[in-house]
């Protein structure tokens, strides 16, 4: 999946604003990575195009109704042939 670039401002506008709302240190801490590799990641400067389903599917469980909704990044990642869904439900971004 290719994002336009409508569908990149606002994919990178809504992982901003839900990563706002909780504490990057320990957003950081339980995906295994750097708040530095974080904040790329919630801007779309990824390595992998799992990673912003794995940070999406973060915040999901972390703000439950106090979330501000996804309106690209939806659906079932389970049913998108071109992402590596091992690689996203071990919700890890990498090493501290």
């Amino acid at each position: 999946m290719s994002l336009n670039r409508a569908e990149h401002a606002q994919t990178a506008q809504e992982l901003q604003e839900n990563l706002s709302k909780v504490a990057l240190e320990q957003v950081a801490a339980d995906l295994g990575t750097t708040p530095e590799k974080v904040l790329a990641v919630s801007q779309l400067d990824v390595d992998r195009i799992e990673e912003p389903w794995i940070l999406r599917n973060y915040l999901i469980k972390a703000l439950g109704s106090d979330l501000t909704p996804f309106t690209v990044l939806t659906g079932d990642y389970r049913q998108m042939w071109f992402l590596d869904t091992a690689y996203i439900d071990r919700a890890q971004l990498g090493y501290a």
